[in-house]
């Protein structure tokens, strides 16, 4: 589990935009950036600094993973043929905590990851309870039965907050979802703009 958990809002304030699209992000109070220099006049962006700014941002939106864990999706994703940048946004869809996150099976991309080390999601029947297990197109993900009246779950399937997208089929009253399809860039609804071809960018440079 994340270290990050109990301070996400700290990437939004270092950011200056509320990546997950949460109503109760600082940001929407305050736009500059947290300590004491953080309402300092920013200077033009190096290319470097712009790269590197893409890349925490895609990085945090996942539940802030760790540098290791995103370099080894990339590499992944370079490997494969094609667009690496639409690759690399496929690879981290199919993560199982990103899909209980989409589904609105839980609140935030934090609790899906926290929900499925806790034992309470399946795929296709079995119990999964490593939040990086990567879903295939056509799998079934589904809520243990005992888990479906847990709070959280509730909150979440009730909130108007955010809609599912249509590269996942939801049945909110059976607390399953099948993964339909590998999303592009343009399918997955970030609530912020994702550069992923400046992450791209950064790696072949670093």
């Amino acid at each position: 589990m994340t270290k990050r958990t109990s301070a996400k809002y700290k990437i939004d304030r270092r950011m200056g935009e509320n990546i997950w699209g949460r109503p109760k992000s600082p940001v929407n109070r305050r736009e500059y950036g947290p300590g004491q220099h953080g309402q300092r006049r920013k200077g033009k962006m190096s290319d470097f600094g712009t790269q590197l700014r893409a890349k925490q941002k895609l990085k945090g939106y996942y539940g802030d993973l760790t540098e290791k864990q995103f370099r080894r999706i990339y590499a992944e994703a370079e490997r494969l043929r094609g667009d690496t940048s639409e690759l690399l946004v496929g690879l981290l869809e199919k993560r199982l905590d990103a899909v209980i996150y989409r589904a609105k099976f839980v609140p935030t991309m934090f609790a899906a990851r926290q929900f499925v080390n806790h034992g309470h999601v399946q795929v296709n029947g079995q119990r999964v309870n490593i939040a990086s297990y990567r879903v295939k197109e056509g799998d079934v993900i589904q809520v243990r039965e005992k888990s479906r009246q847990l709070a959280i779950v509730l909150e979440a399937t009730g909130s108007p907050e955010r809609d599912v997208p249509d590269y996942l089929s939801v049945d909110h009253a059976k607390m399953t979802a099948e993964f339909v399809r590998t999303p592009a860039l343009g399918d997955v609804p970030y609530p912020v703009m994702m550069e992923p071809n400046l992450v791209v960018e950064f790696y072949a440079k670093n």
